[in-house]
């Protein structure tokens, strides 16, 4: 698909521009005005999967990068959809209500449930309150829930998937989430169903799980690279040396330290980062160069340092 055509905006355009063609574009489409078009289905489709992939920075940027096909080589749908979500923008674009399980893909995540297919798109299973004005007063949902994770930078390595207790009603609930690899600190999980039930027989709320990066004893994330720092003696950023390296996943590597170094120059390891979202590329390891001075000198260490100075070193 070339997502700047089926939206009608050039390559250039600003999130601002794009949001402005969907919106257009969603109303003109949305199945609740075509009742029956499958024509109009499958357009609302396919600009709902553009407008995911072009407001998504990260994402934009990798389509940009690689073209339609080289994009989808790298995005499944699931990646495509993950943490789009479908019923907040409908309901900031005026509409009533979204859809719990459109496209065929699941509401908690986007996720598919069927390699990309989108069957049952918008039918009964799937309104939340989209049945075009020919229904009676609908349920109220049940509240969001906000709970907060906390993971750590060897899960943003790896993902993971972890386990969260929720007591409703005296009851208490074991869910499991997956943690995407890359995630960002402060990004946002939603889980379909998981919220507080309705007091009125309507659906239950979503819950959303806050992710919370702790910080490592060793290594530190900038964005999708990491830093770690390495001190030497003084005699070796004069003379250079070789050191040894630990990356966050336990490979170790030799690093040679170029004679004359400055203080906090960054030597690169390539590809020994942070993977760039769930299928993205890693980023690299950053290794820090830092003096280490001693706190005390033995008196032929003193003797060699004064020795130093004279010669202006």
């Amino acid at each position: 698909m070339e997502y700047y055509q089926i939206l009608g905006v050039a390559k250039t355009a600003t999130a601002d521009e794009i949001k402005k063609a969907y919106r257009k574009l969603a109303l003109k489409y949305h199945p609740d005005k075509n009742q029956g078009d499958k024509a109009a289905e499958e357009k609302f489709k396919e600009i709902s999967e553009a407008y995911a992939v072009l407001s998504d920075q990260e994402k934009r940027q990798q389509y940009d990068a690689y073209g339609s096909a080289g994009f989808r080589q790298r995005y499944s749908q699931e990646d495509i959809f993950r943490n789009f979500d479908l019923n907040d923008i409908l309901r900031q674009f005026g509409f009533g209500g979204g859809f719990r399980n459109a496209g065929g893909f699941n509401a908690g995540n986007f996720r598919s449930t069927g390699g990309g297919s989108f069957d049952n798109i918008f039918g009964q299973t799937g309104a939340r309150g989209g049945c075009g004005g020919g229904c009676g007063p609908q349920p109220t949902p049940g509240n969001d829930l906000t709970y907060e994770m906390t993971v750590t930078l060897e899960d943003v390595l790896h993902g993971t998937e972890k386990t969260v207790s929720l007591r409703q009603n005296g009851q208490t609930q074991n869910v499991s989430v997956k943690i995407p690899k890359g995630i960002e600190d402060g990004k946002r999980l939603r889980l379909s169903g998981k919220g507080a039930p309705s007091s009125s027989g309507g659906p239950a709320g979503d819950l959303y799980l806050k992710v919370h990066v702790a910080e490592h004893p060793v290594f530190q994330r900038e964005e999708d690279d990491l830093v770690v720092e390495h001190r030497i003696p003084f005699s070796e950023t004069c003379l250079g040396a070789a050191i040894e390296v630990a990356t966050l996943d336990g490979k170790k590597f030799n690093v040679k330290v170029p004679a004359g170094v400055q203080q906090e120059a960054k030597l690169r390891i390539k590809g020994h980062g942070l993977p760039a979202g769930p299928i993205g590329h890693r980023g690299d390891l950053l290794v820090k160069i830092a003096v280490r001075i001693p706190k005390t000198l033995t008196p032929e260490q003193e003797e060699a340092v004064k020795a130093l100075a004279e010669v202006g070193l």
